[in-house]
């Protein structure tokens, strides 16, 4: 993985991460240039200079943006603004959960979002799921295929950390797209949205936000019911394939990233085994999972596991993990594959160092994986279309 930031893996990660999701390196350059000391004092202690050093690059393509709008320039406009959600996206996510600008900085990333969408990519579109008396915050990328009659469409879950706006950046929606598939990036309870403004925390049984979900999306003329699939990334490497064990509607599984026991990583990250995500690492995860008390939730996390569950998938199940992934450990992959046997086509692919993606999910090279998901899932959904005629 290309190392910014000597001996500094959570902020490496950061860097990769905007790089591989439209990030311009001269910018990342001069945004990071500044705050290589700060970088030298640890993953926690300079966040704050991470967010302002970033902030002053958004800044600037803000200004830019509204230039070239104003100029009538609206590509261009909304491509600046784009990559100024992606930067401002990729600061926020390293800032302590208790850092006073946090909601802020993240409000100004939903109107970042949503100007790059109105300028660039007008088949994208802000939807609200229903939720149990409230909503999950979601974006929907309608396939051009969609215009033709009704498409299929992937569900997208993040992870701990990671937002609908990290969905985005990455394009995963647009190979989709191109392969005639729509998407539907959701904020889960525990993340993005759902959690910072709605303060919806992450539960075990994901197969309720699996079932809102698909509930939602059978209220669109657009969606071929039968053809209705779920990734998740990270984290949702766990969330997605439970989901898929209880949630007999979906048609396909991926987990980008296997999660097969995250209750396990989180006892060997007391013991500083293996990398963490982001700064201020504890913090991070009580926000998430709604708990106040550190041995309340590492009890609590021991359920957080896939062992007795994936065995209940009886959809096709493709398992992409890297080689050399630091946080979650490969085994982790190999398990989850051997014991999901109800699947009638289960895949475990593997990226090596030679080829890259070899990090956590792939971040050393996101493209890479990205459209071999794409394509994997466009192949399931040709098999099965195939079989209903």
């Amino acid at each position: 993985m290309f190392e910014y930031f000597p001996g500094n893996y959570v902020w490496n990660l950061g860097v990769v991460a905007t790089l591989n999701s439209g990030g311009l390196i001269d910018e990342v350059d001069r945004a990071c240039r500044p705050i290589k000391d700060a970088a030298a004092r640890g993953e926690d202690a300079g966040t704050p200079d991470f967010l302002q050093a970033w902030t002053a690059l958004t800044d600037s393509l803000v200004a830019q943006a509204e230039a070239a709008e104003k100029a009538g320039h609206a590509r261009t406009a909304g491509r600046l603004y784009a990559r100024a959600a992606n930067y401002l996206c990729q600061a926020e996510r390293m800032q302590s959960a208790k850092a006073p600008d946090r909601l802020d900085t993240y409000r100004r990333v939903l109107q970042l979002q949503q100007k790059a969408f109105a300028l660039k990519d007008p088949r994208l579109s802000r939807v609200q799921i229903p939720y149990e008396g409230t909503t999950l915050p979601a974006y929907f990328s309608q396939a051009p295929a969609a215009d033709d009659g009704q498409a299929p469409v992937m569900i997208m879950w993040n992870g701990l950390d990671s937002t609908k706006e990290h969905m985005y950046s990455s394009g995963h929606w647009d190979e989709l797209a191109a392969r005639g598939i729509s998407t539907l990036m959701v904020d889960c309870p525990g993340s993005g949205e759902a959690l910072r403004l709605q303060g919806l925390t992450a539960r075990v049984d994901t197969e309720a936000w699996a079932a809102a979900c698909v509930d939602y999306l059978l209220t669109r003329d657009d969606v071929d019911s039968q053809a209705i699939g779920l990734v998740g990334w990270s984290l949702g490497g766990y969330y997605a394939p439970r989901a898929a064990a209880f949630e007999k509607r979906l048609a396909l599984v991926v987990a980008w990233g296997a999660n097969h026991d995250w209750g396990a990583v989180q006892r060997r990250r007391l013991e500083r085994e293996g990398e963490r995500p982001v700064p201020h690492y504890w913090d991070h995860v009580l926000w998430v999972w709604g708990y106040d008390s550190l041995d309340e939730f590492i009890q609590f996390a021991d359920q957080v596991k896939l062992d007795g569950v994936v065995e209940k998938i009886t959809v096709p199940f493709l398992i992409a993990h890297g080689a050399g992934d630091r946080q979650i450990p490969l085994e982790y992959a190999h398990r989850s594959y051997e014991q999901a046997v109800a699947s009638p086509q289960r895949e475990l692919r593997v990226f090596t160092a030679e080829e890259g993606a070899t990090e956590h999910i792939g971040l050393d090279h996101l493209p890479h994986v990205s459209t071999f998901i794409a394509d994997w899932v466009a192949d399931m959904f040709a098999e099965l279309s195939a079989s209903r005629r």
